[in-house]
């Protein structure tokens, strides 16, 4: 309760400049679960109203493109930092919200393999029938990791690429994929599969998840002081309980 509290006094403080507005986030799905905890705290606390599309990088990229309008975007911080250097995102405006590693799942009651080393994780994908992987940050960096292994070629025809926006998850717990490659929170508590452990930490990659306010918002204030709830202090535990490290 103390938690909570300190989190909504921070955000009743930040925000009380301000009338009640109506902030549009776009946000990718690595912080999704504790973002959902975090948001209605904030709207309580602060009288500002949150919506918020989920969707995976590339859908989120292309709505963008495609002219649609939001008052935050919460991505990986090298999408954030690009749209900056382009102009949609203000510069200076990025503030790193949380950190997640690559993990492996596998299905429900499946015998879990064993990934504790590079070399047993060589040996695991290679007697793997089928292997998922998604189109975020997560899978554009595992097919790299493959080929750096020196098995890209030999597991090519194994591998499956979830759409945008589409949980690996989902394709493990139906059985298409035996295997499956995403951010730890994603994979932690996806129903219908269970979670093996991060990749070892020698191919490891740790994802930083940013927010940034995109240029011609005319809801910088409200939408700062939404970053600055999710970013306080307090709110570190929920992002731990989610299985990301905050900031």
């Amino acid at each position: 309760m103390k938690t909570v509290l300190s989190i909504a006094a921070a955000a009743v403080l930040l925000s009380s400049a301000a009338g009640a507005a109506e902030i549009k986030v776009l946000s990718t799905q690595a912080t999704e679960e504790a973002y959902k905890e975090l948001a209605p705290q904030f709207e309580k606390a602060s009288g500002h109203k949150v919506t918020t599309v989920f969707t995976g990088t590339l859908d989120a990229l292309k709505r963008l493109s495609n002219g649609e309008t939001y008052d935050l975007l919460i991505m990986a911080r090298q999408q954030i930092d690009e749209l900056s250097q382009s102009g949609k995102v203000i510069a200076g405006s990025r503030t790193d919200v949380a950190k997640s590693g690559v993990g492996v799942a596998v299905g429900k009651g499946k015998p879990k393999p064993d990934i504790s080393t590079v070399d047993a994780l060589k040996k695991t994908l290679l007697t793997a029938r089928s292997i998922g992987y998604s189109t975020g940050p997560s899978g554009l960096y595992v097919v790299t990791m493959f080929q750096k292994m020196g098995i890209g070629d030999e597991i090519k025809s194994k591998l499956k690429q979830t759409p945008t926006g589409v949980f690996v998850g989902s394709i493990i717990a139906s059985g298409e994929a035996e295997i499956g490659f995403q951010q730890v929170s994603e994979l932690s508590f996806f129903p219908g599969i269970d979670y093996v452990g991060p990749i070892p930490a020698e191919v490891q990659l740790i994802t930083v998840f940013s927010a940034g306010i995109p240029t011609g918002t005319k809801q910088a204030d409200a939408a700062k002081s939404l970053v600055s709830f999710i970013t306080a202090p307090a709110a570190a535990a929920i992002f731990k309980k989610h299985a990301l490290d905050p900031g």
